[in-house]
């Protein structure tokens, strides 16, 4: 399920800047590597720097691209083992659980993430002279995305189920009045 158009408008622009940016460097990896391989064949010289930026953009690429994933409920989910083997009564305890687990483990990579750039930050790459710190900081801020992504996500799901089970258990005298 696309969550997007359930978002608040910050997280609409969030996840739209996002999309932007993984198809910005997605096209900027292409180019670098094609230019660099056309250079290399016909030129006899490669640009020094390429491997630099196009290693930077996959990562950051690949971290934001799990936000984006996420926005869109994109993750591989595997539902046919749970339909089959839980009952369904526990379905969405287990869910819930599930997405918990998920909550701590996206902080945890952020915390840690958070720790390895820190810990980075002096040492500069070989040619561009960049911080190191700056190619890792691209897991906490792709799992910071994607914990925001994921918690809205986990809230509208909350909501759904709730809808759901109100609509299941038929009209309240509520309702009416």
């Amino acid at each position: 399920m696309d969550y997007r158009a359930r978002y608040p408008a910050p997280l609409r622009y969030l996840s739209a800047g996002i999309d932007g940016l993984l198809a910005i460097g997605g096209l900027a990896i292409v180019v670098i590597v094609f230019v660099n391989a056309v250079l290399r064949g016909t030129a006899g010289f490669d640009l020094a720097w390429s491997l630099e930026v196009v290693g930077f953009l996959l990562l950051w690429l690949t971290f934001l691209g799990c936000a984006a994933a996420c926005a869109r409920g994109a993750h591989m989910r595997v539902t046919e083992i749970v339909a089959q083997l839980v009952p369904v009564k526990l379905q969405r305890p287990l869910a819930v659980a599930i997405d918990g687990i998920v909550v701590v483990l996206l902080c945890s990579m952020i915390i840690q993430g958070t720790n390895i750039s820190l810990h980075t930050w002096a040492q500069l790459t070989t040619v561009l002279y960049w911080p190191v710190g700056l190619h890792y900081a691209s897991m906490p801020a792709g799992m910071a995305a994607t914990l925001l992504f994921h918690l809205f996500n986990f809230v509208i799901d909350l909501r759904d189920h709730k809808v759901a089970a109100k609509d299941a258990a038929g009209p309240d005298w509520e309702d009416f009045e």
